[in-house]
């Protein structure tokens, strides 16, 4: 049993990486539609502002800003990945516990958080969103990866469309 005990501050900013129970799927990119229905349902109940997000064939990665008076950042990602997997249907490896649990299988039952610690380590995680699909080899830029939110922050002029993801320092700007 895991004594990990999760960092919850009301109305902070927290990096997340979330991944599927099979890492080498494509399944989040194959149903982005049904991804983003489930995002944006879960996110007009609890809402949230969505920094940074970039979604890959088999994780995601997102940075949000809670509102203040709320830290429970667990039960959007339940909400998320639970409307996600109903959309989807279907039956996926289980393990007795998630057997027990009820559990589709489609998830890693937990998902990795991070608390933003100042302005450096936010701009640091936002480009980290961004850079991912070229860091794993998807595209040579990060304005060539369709699943992310850089697309958002070039047209809000706070990054330039030029930016590849090599270089994090001052690539973000507010």
């Amino acid at each position: 049993m895991s004594n990990y005990r999760r960092f919850r501050v009301e109305g902070a900013t927290y990096f997340f990486t979330v991944n599927l129970a099979q890492r080498d799927g494509t399944l989040l990119t194959d149903h982005i539609d049904h991804l983003r229905i489930a995002y944006a349902q879960t996110r007009l109940e609890h809402p949230f502002r969505c920094d940074a997000i970039v979604v890959l064939p088999d994780h995601l990665h997102a940075v949000w800003t809670l509102p203040a008076g709320d830290a429970d950042f667990s039960e959007r990602w339940r909400k998320i990945k639970a409307r996600f997997s109903r959309a989807l249907g279907g039956d996926y490896m289980r393990s007795p516990s998630k057997v027990n649990k009820r559990e589709n299988g489609l998830w890693q039952r937990r998902f990795w958080e991070h608390c933003i610690r100042d302005e450096a380590d936010f701009r640091a995680h936002v480009a980290y969103c961004w850079s991912n699909p070229v860091k794993r080899g998807y595209v040579e830029r990060a304005v060539d990866w369709p699943y992310s939110s850089v697309h958002r922050d070039v047209r809000l002029g706070r990054v330039e469309p030029e930016w590849c993801g090599a270089v994090l320092e001052g690539a973000y700007r507010e």
